[in-house]
């Protein structure tokens, strides 16, 4: 009897590039979707110690849905280092200036907060408008 585990190997993993259209979905949903693709939960051979995702492209991030009043309620925290260097931006002063940012901080606050996390959210490509820079790679769409 061969029971074996099966493990992935590093020649072993398919990358594709998918690209998402992000106009009038769900912040939140969306990102969590996202994820799932960047990590390969979406694949048979998913193996959580490894990077087995996908490239993923998301165009129109400036037209994201934001549910309830999280457009002047939700404030993002950051510091600077200093005392008393707290800093913080409203979704939507960030959604005017850099509407990419919104949906990169969604997803990268669902990512491992690790090295593997970082890997992973390399993979992710976000534009403002409906063109990227990417068609070399021909991505294939992604109905999220």
């Amino acid at each position: 009897m061969d029971n074996k585990t099966y493990t992935p190997r590093a020649g072993d993993i398919d990358r594709k590039w998918l690209v998402v259209d992000a106009e009038g979905k769900v912040l939140g949903r969306l990102a969590s979707e996202i994820v799932n693709v960047l990590r390969g939960k979406h694949k048979p051979t998913y193996s959580p110690h490894m990077d087995m995702g996908d490239h993923v492209i998301v165009v129109n991030a400036d037209k994201v849905r934001l549910t309830g009043r999280k457009a002047e309620q939700k404030v993002y925290y950051r510091h600077t280092g200093y005392p008393g260097g707290i800093r913080s931006t409203s979704v939507k002063r960030l959604l005017a200036e850099h509407p990419e940012r919104v949906l990169q901080k969604a997803v990268r606050g669902m990512l491992p907060h690790n090295i593997l996390g970082r890997q992973m959210f390399r993979k992710l490509k976000v534009y403002a408008g409906p063109d990227h820079r990417h068609s070399a790679q021909q991505p294939q769409p992604l109905d999220i």
